[in-house]
């Protein structure tokens, strides 16, 4: 009699545990976290470019960028998060009138914005590190 091996298979329809959802806005955090000590290494890269620069290139609208995409990080998307998982405790905790379904929602909400913060994100990297290539480029 021989064996036959099935794929694996994910049940898809199955709505992950609130464990799991909990594990993923925690690492929302820590990337966030990750995201504001590169934020920080931008700002000084690129401030010290706008003074060493004698070419005339002016940095500062990539600065701008950088404290707008500082204060969204860091006052909104945060907050969010941290709110989120407020309300994961409470529901845990057995609090009445929180539906898993709204918590649920919220979470799919969030986790579409981080995939777009971290596009956008990637995008101004690229804009800064293609910054720094050239302004290598140039001074060689």
């Amino acid at each position: 009699m021989s064996t036959k091996n099935l794929p694996n298979t994910f049940d898809y329809l199955l709505p992950e545990s609130l464990e799991g959802l909990h594990r993923e806005s925690v690492e929302w955090l820590q990337t966030v976290a990750f995201w504001q000590d590169e934020t920080r290494f931008f700002t000084s890269l690129l401030e010290g470019a706008q003074t060493a620069n004698s070419q005339g290139v002016d940095t500062s609208e990539m600065l701008r960028d950088l404290e707008r995409l500082h204060q969204m990080l860091f006052e909104y998307l945060v907050e969010e998060i941290r709110e989120h998982e407020h309300v994961l405790s409470r529901i845990e905790k057995g609090a009445k009138g929180i539906p898993d379904a709204k918590y649920r929602d919220t979470h799919r909400t969030l986790k579409e914005k981080m995939t777009r913060f971290t596009l956008d994100f990637r995008a101004f990297k690229s804009l800064v590190f293609s910054y720094a290539r050239d302004l290598k480029t140039f001074r060689a």
